[in-house]
């Protein structure tokens, strides 16, 4: 029976490619969406992979869904904390608002998705937890203070993890990815996605698929040896120590 992995805000982006990506390496993979239940439908329609609508922001919903995803598909062996939002905005203009949808999205559920699973990886001595964080989390970014505490939270998170459950065979470890070239990252006006370019050593954005093979590596028996640690993907745009 293959392996079974959950990727939140497994549809889209980068997602998109970590939820396509496992399951070519042989996972039954479960993609989490919020919103867009067209898209979602039609991604299940051409992959085959399993859909599940909740908020990942709500711990009721969190755990109901893993429950129903344990049920349907078997135990969570692999979870890809994916899911995250932008409200964008200089600070001292920010709504608590904006501050907190992104904290509630993108920090709380570190909890209340790991929460569910992390008993039954620690009853099986197994288990891969993946938290995918950003550049901006390692090195801030204006007009994004609320993702950037939010996505160094992340960090912070995989590093104490990490330590609580290594030796109950559980890896624990966290991917931060630059700008890649996402339909979110493609929207943006030309002359601000050149000026990004511009300052990637590599000359260009990531590929989607880049971030996912690194995950399908973190969640292999390969990656065994490897927890706590913080792999940057950014084409040297920031380097950084973790």
């Amino acid at each position: 029976m293959s392996k079974v992995a959950l990727v939140t805000g497994g549809t889209r982006g980068i997602g998109e490619a970590i939820s396509r990506g496992l399951k070519d390496a042989g996972y039954a993979v479960a993609a989490t969406y919020a919103g867009n239940t067209e898209k979602a439908e039609a991604f299940k329609a051409e992959t085959g992979i399993y859909v599940f609508k909740w908020d990942v922001s709500d711990p009721d919903a969190c755990a109901e869904g893993i429950a129903q995803v344990e049920k349907d598909l078997g135990p969570v062996e692999v979870l890809v904390n994916n899911a995250g939002i932008t409200r964008d905005g200089m600070f001292h203009k920010m709504s608590f608002e904006q501050w907190r949808a992104v904290l509630s999205t993108n920090l709380d559920s570190m909890f209340t998705m790991t929460k569910p699973v992390i008993n039954g990886m620690r009853e099986r001595a197994s288990g891969r937890i993946i938290n995918i964080s950003s550049i901006n989390g390692q090195k801030g970014q204006m007009g994004q203070s609320n993702y950037s505490a939010a996505k160094a939270g992340v960090i912070g998170f995989t590093k104490a993890l990490a330590q609580e459950n290594a030796f109950k065979g559980i890896t624990v470890n966290c991917v931060c990815p630059g700008y890649i070239n996402t339909d979110m990252v493609a929207a943006m006006p030309e002359k601000v996605l050149e000026s990004i370019v511009a300052n990637i050593p590599v000359g260009r954005l990531g590929q989607p698929e880049e971030i996912a093979q690194t995950v399908v590596y973190l969640a292999s028996d390969a990656a065994a040896f490897m927890t706590g640690a913080v792999m940057t993907i950014n084409g040297g745009q920031y380097i950084a120590n973790g």
